[in-house]
């Protein structure tokens, strides 16, 4: 059993999301000591693969530097570890279906469970497919996430039944990155998976602001922020945790 339910007890939960590696380990590290210090009630840890292809061009160059960096998946097992002597929040891992396949799938959840990964998020795995891991998953007690996108359609109530930890509702189609404003019929969405599941809901996609999170939060039971963060760690480097800090502080202060 997870502890994704505990960042949601506590009225709306803010999920950041932070690429490992960039621009190096000690200082992702930090960052997230900083967004767990000032508020964030899960975050979303992304390990870095070649070809990501929901992301947009700031996490996409974040997981170029990060490889080039030379991290890897076990450096980043490690890393959790150390994460975990202090960090209690929830921690959820981002990644794509061949950083796992190559790993080998139950090695790579095994050890997710071992080291205190409460979830994995597969943005490129559909529904139709997660037979592949969610067997694995429940076998070790980490929540296989579920996406939910705007054109699942007749879909929702399926994928909502079915859903494990917290659900991952992207606000608009196209890839993360910041968005000036989100049009989307979200509130039609969380109706028909709130009928369907007691699982919380969470969007991402395109949140940057304030505003834009209390909006989300609103609607849901939480708001997922990545790019701009990223944007942070590209703009600061290792001063970034600050500045994160900073950031998650303002997001939750706007939601809660």
């Amino acid at each position: 059993m997870s502890n994704i339910k505990d960042a949601f007890k506590n009225g709306k939960a803010f999920i950041p999301f932070i690429t490992c590696g960039d621009p190096d380990l000690l200082t992702t590290a930090e960052a997230v000591r900083e967004a767990a210090r000032n508020g964030a009630d899960l975050i979303e840890l992304g390990i870095p693969f070649s070809d990501p292809t929901a992301e947009g061009p700031v996490i996409q160059g974040a997981n170029i530097r990060a490889l080039k960096g030379g991290v890897n998946t076990d450096m980043i097992f490690s890393f959790v570890r150390g994460l975990r002597q202090d960090v209690t929040v929830p921690l959820v891992f981002m990644t794509y279906a061949n950083v796992v396949f190559s790993y080998g799938a139950e090695r790579f959840i095994s050890t997710c469970a071992e080291i205190g990964i409460d979830g994995l998020i597969l943005p490129d795995i559909p529904y139709e497919e997660k037979d592949e891991f969610l067997p694995v998953c429940r076998k070790y007690g980490v929540d296989l996430i579920s996406l939910i996108a705007p054109t699942s359609a007749n879909r929702v109530s399926m994928i909502a039944k079915e859903a494990d930890g917290f659900i991952y509702l992207v606000s608009s189609l196209g890839v993360t990155g910041v968005r000036s404003e989100i049009n989307t019929d979200l509130q039609s969405i969380v109706s028909i998976i709130r009928e369907n599941t007691d699982v919380p809901c969470a969007i991402g996609f395109g949140i940057s602001t304030p505003g834009q999170a209390k909006n989300m939060a609103d609607i849901a039971d939480g708001a997922i922020v990545g790019s701009a963060i990223v944007k942070l760690l590209e703009q600061h480097g290792k001063d970034a945790p600050k500045y994160i800090g900073e950031y998650v502080k303002t997001m939750k202060d706007a939601i809660r």
